[in-house]
């Protein structure tokens, strides 16, 4: 019986200590959650029988510390919750590792090429459908511009022009700005302002399309305050034909606009629309977003990161060191994005290490060896009393 026993305890300390040598083996693995194997006494009735290793406790819910990689598609979660990646047989899987790239088919995907799961882009507010992330990796199309915001300050020690406004005659007025626009080709039209300073609470500018004379002009009236009246502030529509293009429309805000004595300056001129562009890169944000980059300086966010937890994230099933799939245990997962909910935070440009503690994986690898020899030396005696038995008889 003594035999029996021991031998299960030499049983029991193997599988221990092939859950101790996986941990130490995953150190230095991304993502890695330690295991602990559990003993348990057998019986035989109200017979001890030896001892087995009833289960393993995987230590999920501990973090492992972040190290930083400089890479703007690797991230890691500080607190609960997995990324979630569907693979080709469309099984769901779980992992810490936050690995991305975007494969040929311009989908967002994992280390091990695995369909990183998240929502499609934001519509009226509301977070798109969740499924695979596609990345609009061709050209954009160009957005005629509507809208022209034009901010500065019309200096208030400006003089009075003594001659009629030209264009061609730079004494005719105090100050000209260009301003770039955009039709539906994304071809660009400049569109001049020519100021001129009417009286002590009025400016009037003059509007060039594409070099042509100014036809159009329009006031900017300012209070005792020097600031622009509300009702100066947006500008007269004006209209580019350009041969191909829609005809486009467009007006100046010049919200903001002041007049006060110093420098005349400008600190806003940007209109709204933009030329084609063609996809150049993807970049992660923080808050989960996928962020698709164009040539012509325009961002899309295409989509967002789910981040999965659990009930029991303890019971979910180890597929790999890095990866688990859910079962009844574990419980369903509750999908949201970063930072919400249970979900923990995103941090880019840093992967989640191993949380093995080698110190404490080094002891229990010597006491399971003590227990190995104490096991050893239970079969060692038991061996020699055998012997000696034999040997009276």
């Amino acid at each position: 019986m003594s035999f029996n026993i021991a031998l299960s305890g030499i049983q029991a300390i193997n599988e221990q200590l092939t859950t101790l040598s996986n941990n130490i083996a995953n150190a230095g693995t991304y993502g890695f959650k330690s295991s602990r194997a559990n003993f348990a006494s057998i019986y035989a009735g109200e017979q001890a029988n030896g001892v087995q290793v009833q289960s393993l406790t995987q230590n999920i819910s501990q973090n492992g510390s972040l190290s930083s990689t400089g890479r703007g598609m690797d991230a890691a979660i500080q607190g609960r919750g997995f990324f979630t990646s569907r693979d080709a047989q469309g099984v769901v899987s779980y992992s810490r590792v936050g690995i991305f790239s975007t494969n040929a088919d311009g989908l967002l995907v994992d280390s091990t090429g695995k369909k990183i799961q998240g929502y499609g882009p934001t519509v009226g507010g509301a977070l798109g459908t969740m499924g695979d992330i596609a990345i609009p990796t061709g050209q954009i199309p160009a957005v005629a511009s509507t809208k022209v915001s034009y901010a500065g300050n019309m200096s208030g020690d400006w003089k009075k022009p003594t001659v009629g406004f030209n264009a061609a005659d730079g004494n005719s007025y105090n100050m000209v700005k260009q301003s770039v626009v955009y039709d539906s080709l994304g071809t660009q039209h400049t569109v001049s302002q020519y100021f001129v300073k009417a009286d002590a609470d009025t400016v009037t500018v003059h509007y060039g399309l594409d070099g042509a004379a100014p036809a159009t002009s329009f006031d900017l009236d300012f209070g005792t305050n020097g600031q622009i009246l509300p009702t100066s502030t947006t500008g007269p529509a004006l209209t580019i034909n350009a041969a191909g293009a829609a005809s486009m429309n467009f007006s100046f805000d010049y919200t903001g606009t002041s007049k006060f004595a110093g420098e005349a300056t400008n600190t806003t001129n940007r209109a709204d629309g933009y030329a084609s562009g063609t996809f150049v890169g993807v970049e992660l944000a923080e808050n989960g977003s996928i962020v698709a980059k164009y040539s012509n300086e325009q961002q899309q966010v295409v989509g967002t990161i789910a981040i999965a937890t659990f009930p029991d994230e303890g019971s979910l099933v180890s597929v790999s060191d890095t990866a688990w799939i859910a079962n009844a245990n574990s419980g369903a997962p509750l999908y949201t994005t970063p930072g919400v909910g249970l979900g923990g935070k995103l941090s880019k440009g840093v992967l989640e290490g191993s949380n093995v503690d080698i110190t404490s994986e080094l002891v229990g690898l010597m006491t399971s060896q003590r227990n190995y020899q104490a096991n050893s030396k239970v079969i060692t005696a038991e061996n020699e009393m055998m012997q000696s038995l034999m040997q009276a008889l």
